[in-house]
């Protein structure tokens, strides 16, 4: 069955899950400008920064206007979504420069005046490029203790911004130093030498003639993964308008007091980094985009690749059935991310809604990273997302032989990215841990457990993951209340791992309820039954990995664990007669991608891409 034989309503239904309520025409559009000679410069000779905003305009004009950039968060993950499947590097720079950079400005700033504005417009052009800088180099966990300060000037009205000292360096993509590009800095902000958090405030580090004064960059700082321009700033007393601050509520009265709805401190901090929850919600879509390009490339692959093993003499790697449940596992987890997508967009777009509020809920108190305070749910779906795609990526790599090393097939690139970003945008180890402390500190008594499904539904991995989280949550919890409650560090630095582990258990119980809430909602009966098996795939392949937990806790009986290789094929086979209709949907354009390894034949793709020199005759 292929995609085109399906009824209008299926192919609908097919969209919507790869790219939310994106329409038609956006999505042509899309197509268009990612594989159109203006985007990759074809015939010209430009520098690399003016290439760069040259691609960061034309996104631009994919995006809703600058003010509500944020508006629309189908668009703006889709459009970063392709966007990394034709250029991780360029995603990330783009991410940065779209959610933290400008939605930094739209979410924080109390009412842009014009000066606002017009560094915002010329952001959304491609006129400047934006930075974010939150980082320091010299010490960990930076973001809970900033040092870079911004001291409020009385006599001018203006922020004095410095870095007192080497180690309080601000780490960032900001080394392209012959374009204008504007930053978000954040600084401790201090009134009359008292300390009043961690605020946002904008800042031109480079102009038509070089860097700005009082600005200074290290030489840069080489990441092969993820290769972006990045460097050291420091600032040196430089003068901050008073526009350029943006306060989100906070400000002077008319008799000069200092005043800040948030409250100051810890409180403080998690209203200002909140913008990091469109970056968060977005990487799913990222995610989910360049581990189902791997995917189905590494299933062609199998498929067309034949073998030589005395086992069986020319047939298909795919007929390996260790092949089969790493390539179409890899598959069924792509399709995992996928329905993340969905979920993740579901929550920013509630907290979207709810204006200053944190998203999923009420704030929580800071623990021991800021993230998990400013929103649980979406911290976890970053975390979860880019460890899977990571996973996948590497996977579909290993498995398509050197092919898979290739840069023109684009696999190592995509693994680049997600395992260098598991660090990035809030580390993923800390947001782990912190989610798995508050839900110990948080453990109730526990209720009755429902009966599981069996393992070929949907249904069984959710059930069985929360079950599990319940078990590791009275572990942990039990184990804390036996510490010394008078020595916080003692009581949970040896429950550190432990805590990890329950974090990332919830990120990806939040995954599997995803993915059973996507396949209950699609309502073409041709396209359910594609879609089940591999629902279900995605949990046993879970539960593979997560086997020795799963034991360790009694979550599973050892029974259990030996049954879910031979549960893998079967779901295999179901899977297997659908691959023409799900490497159809899940593939996105050849003319975007540029990858000999996406073309049906993948030899002859390769070739195109040579030229030969032949020695003469000696």
């Amino acid at each position: 069955m292929s995609l085109a034989s399906l009824p209008t309503a299926a192919r609908e239904e097919v969209r919507r899950l790869l790219h939310g309520p994106c329409d038609p025409s956006f999505l042509s559009a899309l197509h268009k400008t990612l594989s159109d000679d203006s985007w990759s410069g074809a015939g010209g000779a430009d520098r690399p920064g003016d290439r760069l905003l040259r691609r960061l305009g034309l996104l631009g004009e994919m995006l809703p206007a600058a003010d509500h950039v944020l508006d629309d968060p189908a668009r703006l993950s889709t459009a970063h979504a392709w966007t990394a499947v034709t250029d991780p590097s360029l995603c990330l720079a783009a991410l940065v420069h779209h959610t933290l950079c400008l939605g930094s400005m739209v979410r924080l700033a109390d009412r842009p005046g014009e000066r606002l504005k017009r560094r915002m417009e010329a952001l959304r052009t491609g006129r400047a490029k934006g930075v974010y800088l939150v980082t320091e180099a010299g010490q960990a966990n930076s973001h809970l203790a900033t040092r870079t300060r911004a001291e409020f000037d009385r006599g001018t009205g203006e922020f004095v911004l410095h870095t007192p000292d080497p180690q309080a360096a601000k780490f960032g993509s900001a080394g392209t130093l012959d374009v204008p590009q504007t930053a978000v800095v954040l600084a401790r902000l201090l009134v009359d030498g008292e300390d009043h958090g961690v605020f946002a405030f904008v800042v031109d580090l480079t102009g038509d003639d070089g860097l700005a004064s009082g600005v200074e960059v290290s030489s840069p700082l080489r990441l092969g993964a993820l290769p972006l321009d990045y460097v050291l700033v420091r600032f040196h007393h430089v003068r901050v308008p008073y526009a350029d601050w943006l306060a989100d509520g906070a400000g002077f009265g008319s008799d000069g007091a200092f005043h800040d709805p948030a409250g100051g401190g810890p409180r403080r901090l998690q209203h200002t980094l909140r913008v990091g929850q469109g970056l968060w919600a977005t990487m799913p879509a990222v995610a989910a985009a360049t581990a189902r390009q791997s995917a189905v490339q590494a299933v062609g692959y199998a498929r067309q690749r034949r073998t030589q093993s005395s086992l069986a003499p020319g047939a298909p790697l795919l007929a390996y059935r260790a092949h089969q449940r790493a390539v179409l596992g890899a598959l069924a987890d792509a399709f995992a991310l996928t329905c993340a997508a969905d979920g993740a967009r579901a929550v920013w777009s509630a907290s979207l809604a709810a204006a200053s509020a944190p998203a999923g809920g009420g704030a929580e108190p800071m623990g021991f990273t800021p993230w998990a305070a400013v929103s649980r749910p979406l911290a976890a779906y970053k975390a979860v997302a880019v460890r899977l795609a990571a996973r996948v990526t590497a996977d579909c790599q290993s498995r398509c032989g050197f092919s898979g090393h290739l840069d023109v097939n684009r696999l190592a690139a995509y693994h680049g990215f997600h395992h260098a970003f598991d660090a990035a945008g809030g580390d993923s180890r800390l947001i782990l841990y912190d989610i798995g402390r508050s839900l110990a500190e948080e453990a109730a008594p526990a209720g009755a457990v429902p009966r599981a499904p069996s393992v070929g539904s949907p249904h069984w991995w959710p059930a069985t993951a929360r079950r599990h989280q319940d078990g590791l949550t009275r572990h942990v919890s039990g184990r804390l209340r036996s510490a010394d409650p008078g020595d916080p560090f003692g009581a949970w630095n040896p429950l550190l791992e432990d805590a990890g582990v329950l974090g990332e258990l919830y990120a990806n119980a939040l995954v599997a309820e995803d993915v059973a809430r996507v396949v209950d909602g699609i309502r073409d009966p041709d396209l359910g039954r594609a879609l089940r098996p591999l629902a279900a795939l995605h949990g046993v392949t879970a539960a593979r990995r997560w086997s020795g937990s799963l034991l360790a806790h009694g979550t599973l009986r050892p029974a259990d664990v030996r049954a879910l290789t031979d549960h893998a094929d079967e779901l295999c086979d179901a899977v297997v007669p659908h691959l023409p209709l799900l490497r159809e949907a899940f593939a996105h354009p050849e003319d975007v991608v540029g990858a000999p390894l996406a073309a049906d034949d993948y030899d002859a793709a390769l070739g195109a891409t040579l030229t030969w020199t032949r020695g003469g005759a000696r």
